[in-house]
């Protein structure tokens, strides 16, 4: 588990079908994909994320709220085909009753985190469609770059955002110097 300020990161359960549903289903949130996920998809989602912490140590996890326990999406770090290579990637959804209140930005922070603190990568990606600047925004606000724009047939184009392990530690010097409050 994870903990954020307002928000635990968890393992997902199959009991966080519908939940999850209701956010992979949503049009809108799903604008960016080929298209909504159904029930199947979903459940495979669940099951995807559930064979990545065995075999990886890690996947999406579960976001919920610390203070009403409610489901509110998920992020976490994964192994993605971006621009033909495998390369772990911080992945996000959130439910777009939570848009716009930073609740992507701090579970993003939080994997980030987790990932160079208990992982050997050296660099981490966050990927999506051309056309998502939502997730461009937090990748930005993860403390990331674009790397690169790339054909991708799922999403006509996709960008690729990275923070180094180098970069990610000047951030975390930057944090220890401000003055407490």
């Amino acid at each position: 588990m994870i903990k954020t300020q307002r928000l635990l990161l968890r393992e997902y359960t199959m009991e966080d079908f519908p939940a999850l549903y209701e956010i992979l289903s949503d049009p809108e949130t799903m604008a960016h994909y080929p298209a909504p996920y159904d029930q199947e998809k979903t459940r495979h989602w669940i099951t995807w994320n559930l064979e990545n912490y065995r075999f990886h140590g890690f996947g999406l996890w579960a976001v919920v709220r610390r203070d009403t326990g409610e489901f509110i999406g998920d992020c976490g770090l994964s192994m993605q085909c971006i621009d033909g290579e495998m390369l772990p990637e911080i992945g996000y959804h959130i439910h777009k009753t939570y848009w716009r209140q930073g609740y992507g930005s701090e579970a993003a922070r939080a994997v980030r985190d987790w990932a160079f603190r208990n992982t050997p990568y050296n660099i981490l990606y966050s990927c999506c469609k051309y056309t998502n600047l939502a997730s461009q925004r937090t990748a930005l606000a993860n403390g990331m770059h674009k790397v690169k724009e790339y054909p991708d047939p799922k999403n006509t184009i996709s960008c690729a955002f990275a923070i180094t392990r180098q970069e990610w530690e000047a951030l975390q010097m930057q944090c220890e110097e401000l003055p407490a409050d």
